[in-house]
């Protein structure tokens, strides 16, 4: 604990965590945009709504999505879009993953 007068200081943990956090991908911001909507590979939202085409990464979710936006029109699990299935099959080498950590910068 540091007095009134004295400045506190940085600790190299709390200035590797800061470094960290900036050169690392995280998914985010442009970069991240294509992953996130799924284009490409499917990207994080595997399921899509047939009826208003959002998207959502898991069944559970598309539920209550569907409960919240589409109250009169019962669920049918059977009928929601897999995106992952959908997608063309590309090798693993020509593109990246979707993923929400790794760094480009090394």
């Amino acid at each position: 604990m540091t007095g009134k007068a004295k400045p506190k200081k940085h600790t190299a943990k709390e200035i590797q965590a800061k470094v960290d956090a900036a050169l690392t991908n995280r998914g985010g911001g442009k970069a991240g945009l294509l992953d996130r909507i799924g284009v490409e590979k499917g990207g994080h939202a595997k399921w899509e709504c047939p009826h208003c085409k959002t998207t959502v990464p898991d069944v559970k979710s598309m539920q209550i999505h569907h409960d919240a936006r589409h109250p009169k029109i019962p669920f049918e699990e059977d009928k929601l879009v897999n995106r992952h299935a959908s997608a063309a099959a590309v090798p693993e080498s020509s593109k990246p993953r979707p993923g929400v950590r790794g760094s480009l910068k090394k």
